[in-house]
């Protein structure tokens, strides 16, 4: 729970991980020792000193390494992919800001044609007029 926690939270520290996998084995395994009846023993070590495959207890040691890495190697999936959502939405933003300014320049570009196709005054050839007519002469 205090994994998941963590990678919830955005954890995605490698040395941390392994640190609460470490917790976590040696919490099954104070588990299963205080399931254990006792025979005035003290409790069972964290490694244990037979080789897997030794006996039932070998069994259960060799199940629990892999659980555990089932767990490590899913673990670093789930980074994985929390990594690549956070670079997917960094990307997504990124190209949402370049379309609102390329949109912002074609409006800009727009602009610049519009004042370009206009008529202006200043620029039109003096008018031609015929000469000015005076007004008839009375009689």
């Amino acid at each position: 729970a205090l994994r998941m926690a963590y990678l919830r939270g955005g954890g995605h520290d490698p040395a941390i991980l392994v640190q609460l996998l470490r917790l976590q084995a040696e919490a099954t395994v104070l588990e299963k020792g205080a399931a254990e009846p006792r025979r005035g023993r003290r409790a069972a070590p964290v490694a244990p000193a037979e080789p897997p495959g030794a006996g039932p207890g070998g069994l259960d040691a060799a199940l629990l390494a892999v659980e555990l890495e089932n767990q490590r190697l899913e673990e670093e999936l789930l980074a994985l992919k929390v990594r690549r959502e956070r670079r997917a939405n960094a990307g997504s933003q990124v190209a949402q800001w370049h379309s609102a300014e390329l949109a912002q320049l074609q409006a800009e570009v727009g602009m610049l044609r519009c004042h370009m196709e206009q008529p202006r005054p200043w620029l039109l050839p003096p008018a031609i007029l015929p000469p000015p007519v005076a007004p008839p002469l009375p009689p």
